[in-house]
């Protein structure tokens, strides 16, 4: 029921130098720069950090994790994820979604699925809808999923500038923001609205006239796929810099039609470089998505699979090959999506949150442990717990 961690360098994610962490079931109990080991205790499991780094469990907050795709036919359907796809990149919280696929993939199987994943040992929440306008809830209404049901904790992702949309409207639009902003208000949860942006011309023109021309505040949308092509990068240089949160996915995302894809810590770097507060960027996988590609004339051309493991990768290059400081490119995938979704007790190594923490190797960065709500998932490279039907 014990476990300490010593000698680790901490960044929490601000660096707290060399540090001792005590965990008590599920939860950091203590931090300290000497925790003795303590005596009498039988169970008690003692991990040596000495050369590493020790970091928040990361949170990777849009990741199809029922699968998705068909956009070359049932054949093309991706499988769902298996409990390693997270836990070998570290991701011990994940927020669940659908995409363009809201019939063979149902909201209900979505929480289905996510309550199997923390089952089996990492936190799991999800966002109602997909693609679609109307908005498919399990419910039958945006509020009542976000109030009622403790996994959803906002709506997504709601497709924009894409020929796969629903060609929604911008008053579409904010009624689906409007709504799940009173159900966060209502029930304590984030309500924000998660949402596609595709290669379309328009960009996220809509979502920058709701804030001009509404009371729903920027913040309240997620915009993903910002990195997509070099035209919509831009874009979201200038959407951050009027106060909007940005969303860069680190899998491939590069299409046939479209230009220039920007690489995940590359754009990290840039913004930095434009003055944009690292608070406003997060990084997510879109893990076990389907990559389609189409030609000119919107004709599916070939199909890739998103991976949940390119989000840390991307982190770690964004340390190593663009010279960006560790406390400031892990935020992307620990504190701000803990913030910005109102998770209580992740994102940070603090006493009472919960013992969700990576270990890193100090000389290149790789991972080299993954505890989640306490229980050891990876152990110096080696992978102790598996899902229920991984071998």
């Amino acid at each position: 029921m014990l476990k300490l961690i010593k000698n680790g360098k901490v960044h929490a994610p601000d660096y707290l130098e060399q540090k001792d962490i005590l965990l008590i079931g599920d939860k950091i109990g203590y931090i300290a720069e000497q925790i003795d080991e303590p005596k009498n205790f039988v169970d008690i499991e003692v991990i040596d950090a000495s050369g590493k780094l020790v970091v928040p469990g990361f949170i990777d907050s849009h990741v199809h994790i029922l699968g998705g795709g068909g956009e070359g036919g049932f054949k093309t359907r991706t499988p769902e994820i298996q409990l390693t796809d997270l836990t070998r990149g570290g991701v011990t919280t994940v927020v669940g979604c659908l995409g363009t696929d809201g019939t063979t993939r149902s909201m209900a199987g979505l929480l289905a699925k996510a309550r199997g994943l923390e089952e089996e040992g990492i936190t799991t929440f999800i966002y109602t809808g997909n693609y679609a306008v109307p908005v498919r809830t399990i419910t039958g209404n945006i509020q009542d999923d976000i109030i009622m049901i403790d996994k959803v904790i906002g709506v997504g992702e709601i497709a924009i500038s894409d020929h796969r949309s629903a060609q929604p409207t911008v008053q579409e639009i904010t009624r689906i923001a409007a709504e799940a902003r009173v159900g966060g208000i209502l029930s304590g949860k984030a309500g924000i609205v998660n949402i596609h942006v595709g290669s379309g011309s328009r960009k996220v023109d809509f979502l920058l006239d709701i804030a001009e021309n509404t009371e729903i505040p920027i913040k309240q949308f997620v915009p993903t796929h910002m990195n997509r092509n070099q035209e919509l990068f831009e874009q979201a240089i200038y959407y951050a810099k009027k106060g909007g949160i940005v969303d860069f996915t680190t899998s491939s995302i590069k299409k046939s039609t479209d230009h220039g894809e920007v690489k995940s810590s590359k754009a990290l770097k840039r913004m930095l470089e434009e003055k944009i507060d690292i608070h406003q960027i997060t990084f997510t996988s879109d893990g076990q998505g389907s990559l389609p590609e189409f030609d000119e004339n919107g004709n599916y051309l070939g199909l890739g699979v998103g991976k949940v493991i390119s989000l840390y990768q991307e982190v770690r290059d964004a340390v190593l090959d663009e010279g960006v400081a560790i406390e400031t490119a892990i935020r992307v995938i620990t504190s701000n999506p803990a913030d910005l979704l109102k998770l209580n007790g992740k994102g940070y190594i603090k006493a009472q949150y919960d013992a969700d923490l990576v270990l890193l190797n100090q000389d290149d960065l790789q991972i080299d442990t993954v505890i989640a709500k306490g229980q050891t998932m990876i152990l110096h490279g080696d992978i102790l717990v598996k899902g229920t039907f991984e071998k």
